[in-house]
Order: C-alpha cells, then structure tokens, then sequence
C-alpha cells in the first residue's frame, strides 16, 4: 500500500536525517530524488519535511551540537510513547531523548540498546509518519545491522511484540521483522567489512526506479559509493551510498 495515513505500532513509519548542512542536504536530496523540503515551521529549530508530489516521505534537520554525527534515523509507530519508554528501560535499552511533546504534531522519544542500535518512536497526532511508502524516491525497507541477532530479537520482541521469521537470502539467513504477519522491517548480522568499533544501526532503503542511475546522479552530486548495485533475489536491484556529509542509505530498484 504505497499512499499511508497510519501505522500499526511496531511498524517504521519515519526516518529523517541529522545534517551539519542543512541547505546542502536540500539541495542533495531535491536534485537526487527531485524532493521539496517544506519547513515544518520556526519552533521546530530549521526542521523541514521532504515531500514528493505533496506527500511527506522523510525528515531533516540540523545537528544541535559540536561533534554529533550525521546519520539517517529511523522511528517506529506506537500508541503510547511513555509505556514504551518502560519497556526500552525494563528490556535492558536507555532513554536518550524524552518522552516529549513536538507540537501538536505528535509525541517522541530517542532509545538505544546494544544489540538495537538507536531509534526513535514516534506517537503520531497531526502527523503520521510517511504518506508515501514502496514507490520510487520513497522509504521501502528499515533493517537492522547487528552483532548480536538473538539479543536483538529478543529487546524488539519484548518492547514491540514483533516477531521474527527466519528467511534465507543469498544463502544467509535473514529476519524478517513482522506485525500481525506483515513483513515489516529486517534484521541480520553485520555485513562484513564494518569497523569492529562501529555499534549496531539501522540501514535506510529508499526505492527508486534505476538504481544504478540513481547511484550515478548521487556521485556526480558529490555522494560516494559504499556498495557497488548488485541483484537481490525477489527483492530488487539495490545499492549503498552516502551523501556529501557522511550520512548513509541504500537505495532499490524494486521488482515488479
């Protein structure tokens, strides 16, 4: 169902993007995947939302101090952000940021655990998350990367009630995060040649319609190839990248 107006919890319904240079990541983003960036208004500290044909698909704002990174994050719907709060803490997690009001928007909190990673959880009020899923330049995938699979699992399970089905893909076992059945996220272990110091994160993919165009534009752009394009069975052709900042996603090509 590429058009969204919800999310069950338990289910990613939003990523944005943490940047030193917010005007450069307009302008990277606009022209790679032909986003408008709307600006959510001037208490939100330069936040904007990107959209595509007036449809919110992700968010971006600047960092807010010396040294933090720049990263994409990923946020996952719930109906009730201070319960899941004491579930992250009694499931061995830690409370970065929040529970707090943004608005009349919603409700958010920044968790995260050691087999995790970070994310964030989102309890919408005006805004629900994307409206636009699985479609060319909009979200398609949220997978955790992570050395500890089992301990993982188990903290998404306890805090969310998701469940695992164990696929094989490639020959590499593969978890398939799910919500009444629906395949909602994935989980695997850390792909090889990621730093030994690197922590568990959650990968971004974005569909587009060429991946390897995409990837060509991204590097004329002044983005930088992190995996070469290369066909995943039943999934699609898909690709690594990150921006002229550092922050890194993975972009497919979706099979019919």
């Amino acid at each position: 169902m590429p058009e969204r107006d919800g999310y069950a919890p338990g289910t990613p319904s939003w990523v944005d993007l943490t940047t030193p240079d917010l005007e450069g990541a307009k302008a990277f983003y606009g022209s790679l995947f032909g986003w408008e960036a709307v600006d959510a208004g001037p208490e939100t500290g330069g936040y904007h939302n990107f959209t595509s044909g007036g449809r919110r698909v992700a968010g971006v704002g600047p960092i807010m101090g010396e040294g933090q990174p720049t990263y994409w994050s990923t946020y996952f719907a719930t109906d009730d952000v201070d319960a899941l709060a004491g579930r992250v803490r009694d499931a061995g997690g830690h409370v970065l940021a929040g529970p707090m009001d943004v608005m009349d928007a919603g409700r958010m909190a920044v968790f995260v655990h050691p087999a995790a990673g970070m994310f964030g959880a989102w309890q919408a009020g005006t805004h629900t998350g994307a409206q636009l899923v699985n479609e060319p330049v909009s979200l398609s995938w949220n997978a955790l990367m992570t050395r500890d699979v089992d301990g993982a699992t188990r903290f998404l399970e306890a805090i969310f009630g998701l469940t695992v089905e164990t696929q094989d893909f490639g020959g590499a076992p593969y978890g398939v995060l799910t919500v009444d059945g629906e395949g909602v996220g994935g989980v695997s272990a850390m792909p090889p040649g990621v730093p030994d110091e690197a922590p568990a994160f959650w990968n971004i993919s974005f569909s587009v319609a060429d991946a390897d165009a995409t990837l060509a534009k991204a590097q004329e752009l002044g983005g930088a190839v992190l995996l070469e394009p290369f066909d995943m069975d039943t999934v699609g052709r898909v690709a690594g990248l990150a921006d002229p900042y550092g922050a890194a996603f993975s972009i497919v090509a979706l099979n019919p």
